[in-house]
């Protein structure tokens, strides 16, 4: 059964590209005169995005973006199109196959002779051969005309492999430039927080100490909550330059840690069936983590939902809340995490129209 699905798949591939073919010339034939004219390329750089996931071939692989306007789509809609009839023809001599042998079958089945010839063992033998070989030989064709449609796609779309590197060293070097800064600023605030909180609450304590030890013994209850308080902050810094419970519990449970200390209700959804590498389940509980303090903080927020789930090869972290809105993507928490995604070859998207809600999506490549 999951052959012949695939086989119906590929014959309509085939046939709907045979129909794409002949929209494409309708397209290009009023207006190949004007094919510099960027209507004209958004026009066909959209055509060309329906090929591709007509052939699933990923748009974005191919580099068809919305910048893109270098005219190659309007020359790969002109190159598809003797292939496209190809495909056509393919499919029509199947069909013209399948009546003849429907015409055999019904008339020699009831004993009536076709043409003058009634249905004898050689003659049986005969057809039946020619129809396996004659259909052995047209659903090549349908794979092959399939096959070639998505070979021309990819040579004629796709960037120049040059370039693709090009870009991917560029990519590595910013995004290497962008983790050195991140790491930096962590560091920076890290020391704040050292300097600012915890070092003035044990300067404080310890004058308390001195004023104890001078003969104020009730100060020994207050003595005892600075400290709990020194610790309580002092366990926040440390899990903020690595959170260690990770590596013991696993994502989910450093997660509801979060959702413990946030202040606010968080509700923590983490559907993974097995633990993502190091670096992702990392990075995941740093954008999470960071998006429920904003939201705590500085949003106004009363409710956030964290989830953490499986796309494919992807683990995809969402954080939305129902704040105020106005997050500034390029804010210096944000920016962070924004690196730190990158530097994993992911995707960070930041939505929060003002008045809200916000939304931030993170999705990592595990494979």
């Amino acid at each position: 059964m999951h052959s012949v699905a695939k086989g119906l798949h590929l014959l309509g591939a085939v046939i709907l590209g045979t129909v794409t073919a002949l929209v494409g010339l309708v397209f290009l034939l009023p207006v190949l005169p004007f094919a510099r004219r960027g209507a004209v390329r958004e026009a066909a750089r959209r055509l060309a995005v329906l090929e591709a996931r007509r052939l699933r071939l990923d748009p974005v692989a191919l580099g068809l973006d919305a910048t893109r306007s270098d005219g190659q789509e309007v020359r790969y809609l002109a190159a598809r199109l003797p292939v496209g009839i190809l495909g056509g023809m393919t499919v029509a001599l199947l069909v013209c196959g399948l009546g003849v042998a429907g015409v055999l079958g019904w008339s020699w089945g009831r004993g009536l002779p076709v043409d003058g010839m009634l249905p004898t063992a050689p003659l049986l033998a005969y057809a039946a051969l020619a129809g396996v070989v004659l259909l052995f030989l047209n659903l090549s064709g349908l794979v092959g005309a399939h096959a070639l449609e998505r070979r021309l796609a990819v040579r004629m779309l796709a960037p120049d492999p040059t370039e693709v590197l090009r870009r991917r060293i560029t990519e590595l070097a910013e995004s290497r430039a962008g983790v050195l800064a991140a790491v930096d600023a962590e560091r920076r605030r890290i020391e704040r927080d050292l300097h600012d909180g915890l070092q003035q609450r044990l300067v404080a304590l310890s004058m308390l100490v001195g004023r104890a030890r001078r003969g104020r013994p009730e100060l020994l209850a207050q003595v005892h909550e600075q400290a709990q308080q020194a610790l309580v902050e002092l366990r926040e810094v440390a899990w903020r330059v690595y959170p260690s419970g990770l590596d013991s519990l696993g994502l989910a449970d450093a997660l509801a840690g979060v959702a413990e200390r946030a202040g606010i209700p968080v509700k923590v959804v983490c559907e993974l069936s097995a633990r993502p590498p190091t670096a992702v389940e990392t990075v995941s509980y740093f954008v999470a983590s960071e998006a429920v303090t904003n939201a705590a903080k500085h949003a106004g927020a009363t409710a956030v939902t964290v989830e953490v789930r499986e796309r494919d090869t992807m683990v995809v972290v969402r954080v939305h809340d129902d704040g105020i809105g106005g997050a500034n993507a390029a804010g210096g928490g944000l920016s962070g995490l924004a690196r730190r995604v990158a530097a994993l070859d992911g995707r960070f998207t930041v939505t929060s129209p003002a008045g809200g809600p916000t939304t931030i999506t993170a999705e990592l490549p595990c494979g």
